[in-house]
C-alpha cells in the first residue's frame, strides 16, 4: 500500500515561530484551518509528521520557511564522545 507524503516538522521551532508572531495556539489553528489540539500535538512532539495540506497551511499562517519548521536529518555523523581512562 502506498504511504502518503508527509513532512517531518520541528515542534520547538513551530512554537517559537508562533510565539514570535504573537499568536495563541487557538489563533494559529484557526489561521491554518486545523484544530488547537493538533497544534498542541505538533508543538509538544506527540505528532512529528504532517500531510501536505495542513503543513502548507501551517507554514503560511506562520509565514515561516521550510528550513525553519521542518526537521532535517543530520548531514554528518555526530561527534563521538571522548573516551575517559
Amino acid at each position: 500500500m502506498h504511504q502518503p507524503t508527509t513532512f517531518e516538522v520541528d515542534g520547538d521551532a513551530i512554537r517559537e515561530e508562533r510565539m514570535q508572531a504573537g499568536l495563541t495556539r487557538e489563533e494559529l489553528a484557526q489561521a491554518a484551518g486545523i484544530s488547537r489540539r493538533y497544534v498542541c500535538h505538533i508543538e509538544n512532539g506527540t505528532r512529528r509528521h504532517m500531510t501536505p495540506a495542513p503543513y502548507i497551511a501551517l507554514r503560511a499562517a506562520l509565514k515561516a520557511t521550510d528550513a525553519r519548521i521542518r526537521r532535517t536529518p543530520p548531514t554528518e555523523d555526530p561527534p563521538h564522545p571522548t573516551e575517559r581512562t
